[in-house]
């Protein structure tokens, strides 16, 4: 299955994100998106000028660098759709 550029593609993979507590804040300014950790909270910052591809590019990037436990997903079709990521990258 293809994954798609489009909403609920971006709307998955903040659900994927959040199931792990991480906080996903679309901010405007000239910065590169990405992620850091701020007193034990996990914060990931992202273009609020970004298209909705480029969104999710980056936060398709932004999974495979952290530290995602696939086990705190509870839902099984985001689960599925977190294996369908995993196997494009």
């Amino acid at each position: 299955m293809e994954i798609r550029n489009n909403l609920p593609t971006l709307q998955r993979i903040e659900a994927l994100l959040k199931s792990n507590a991480y906080i996903i804040r679309y901010e405007k300014g000239h910065f590169n998106s990405g992620f850091c950790v701020l007193k034990e909270k996990k914060v990931i910052v992202v273009n609020k000028f970004f298209d909705t591809e480029a969104r999710i590019n980056c936060m398709i990037d932004i999974l495979t660098q952290i530290d995602f436990d696939p086990g705190l997903i509870q839902d099984e079709k985001l689960f599925k759709f977190y294996q369908q990521l995993i196997q494009k990258k």
